[in-house]
């Protein structure tokens, strides 16, 4: 998913992965310009998925 694409959906792809992983906090779900391998870490290791696995998994929200 490319910046572009991750920063207009953010929002509304957030609550789903909120969904899906409860322990997740808004501060590791915080998309700032610039830091979308810093936010791809912390859904990594909150997770356990790879970053391949993350990307086509938010793909499919």
């Amino acid at each position: 998913m490319d910046k572009l694409e991750l920063k207009g959906k953010w929002n509304e792809i957030k609550g789903k992965v909120k969904q899906a992983y409860a322990d997740l906090t808004d501060d590791d779900l915080k998309y700032e310009e610039g830091k979308d391998e810093e936010l791809y870490g912390k859904l990594q290791q909150k997770t356990g998925k790879t970053r391949d696995e993350l990307v086509t998994w938010i793909k499919s929200l």
